[in-house]
């Protein structure tokens, strides 16, 4: 399957290079960013063995959409998408913590409260809520940014008291996150779509924050189709979800939750090939637009250097 596992370019002017779970990011001459959204999978904060066709390419039109469509709300990172798998942009100093957001009681959040739990992040959740119910109100739930490892719940006041970001900064991380989770879930709406929860993250440069990564991506986020809901709610039945989350229950039925010890089940053709159609429907259900897979039946390696090498050539010149 011609897809992209990984990328090894050199780029002139690169100064860094750094592989993340999804994505290699290339740093050019201390201030751009060229982002490859890859096809690698990762679930429970490991990378899966196989490549998933079409995946980076889901991930970043869907996040190139959104971010267009959200930059009235918040300024973002992003000065060019020369690529379906690349997005180049402006570097910013992140902030070390993930804006999560959620609006109904799913995933992780219920995970939680399964367990007993009712505090996630210092939010309290009232008692007597089944999965997949929505909150009184969209509630924020951060996590610390992990470069290795498990990214970790952690609170607005143990944020502030710890001085990792400042107070200021944080009202204006909150006030963009609910601003666009309302945008996100009306666009999601639009579409006869549910956006459950999302997370968001952001950056600076010269005192100035911008949005920054990918937004409402299955890769980032989680929905519901909104035909229906009610019924399975009333019913007790599972919803029916565009999300990662079908990866992560497919793993968790087969012995795997990224415990020590624990091996990844095996990926046969069939499952990536599902999970590649999963993707792909999210992207034209969210989008509403056909899904256009490339022409040029050649590798896709080289054509995402050749846009890279072009896009910055084209950014160096005007800049």
């Amino acid at each position: 399957m011609n897809t992209i596992k990984e990328t090894n370019f050199n780029f002139e002017g690169q100064t860094a290079f750094y592989r993340g779970k999804v994505r290699d990011v290339y740093t050019i001459e201390g201030k751009y960013l060229a982002m490859v959204a890859s096809d690698r999978i990762s679930a429970f904060d490991v990378v899966l063995p196989r490549a998933i066709p079409y995946k980076g390419q889901v991930l970043n039109q869907i996040a190139a959409k959104f971010l267009k469509a959200t930059d009235d709300i918040v300024d973002n990172w992003v000065l060019d998408v020369p690529d379906p798998n690349v997005t180049i942009g402006r570097m910013c100093e992140p902030f070390k913590v993930e804006m999560v957001i959620r609006g109904y009681l799913s995933g992780h959040a219920w995970r939680e409260y399964q367990a007993g739990r009712r505090s996630v992040c210092g939010e309290v959740l009232p008692e007597g809520l089944k999965e997949n119910d929505p909150l009184p109100e969209p509630i924020i739930t951060p996590t610390t940014k992990a470069h290795v490892g498990h990214d970790e719940d952690i609170s607005r006041a143990e944020i502030l008291q710890q001085g990792i970001v400042l107070e200021a900064d944080y009202v204006m991380l909150e006030h963009y996150t609910k601003a666009l989770f309302q945008r996100g879930t009306e666009m999601a709406a639009e579409k006869g779509l549910i956006l459950v929860d999302t997370k968001y993250e952001f950056g600076k440069v010269g005192g100035k924050i911008y949005l920054i990564d990918e937004i409402h991506t299955p890769d980032s986020s989680r929905y519901f189709y909104a035909d229906g809901y009610e019924e399975r709610q009333r019913n007790g039945e599972p919803q029916k979800q565009l999300s990662k989350e079908f990866v992560r229950k497919w793993l968790i039925e087969n012995g795997f939750q990224g415990k020590d010890g624990q091996q990844v089940p095996e990926m046969t053709d069939e499952i990536v090939l599902s999970i590649s159609d999963r993707y792909i429907e999210l992207f034209e259900h969210i989008t509403g637009e056909t899904f256009q897979k490339p022409r040029d039946a050649g590798s896709v390696i080289s054509r995402v250097e050749t846009n890279i090498r072009s896009a910055l050539q084209r950014l160096k010149a005007t800049d």
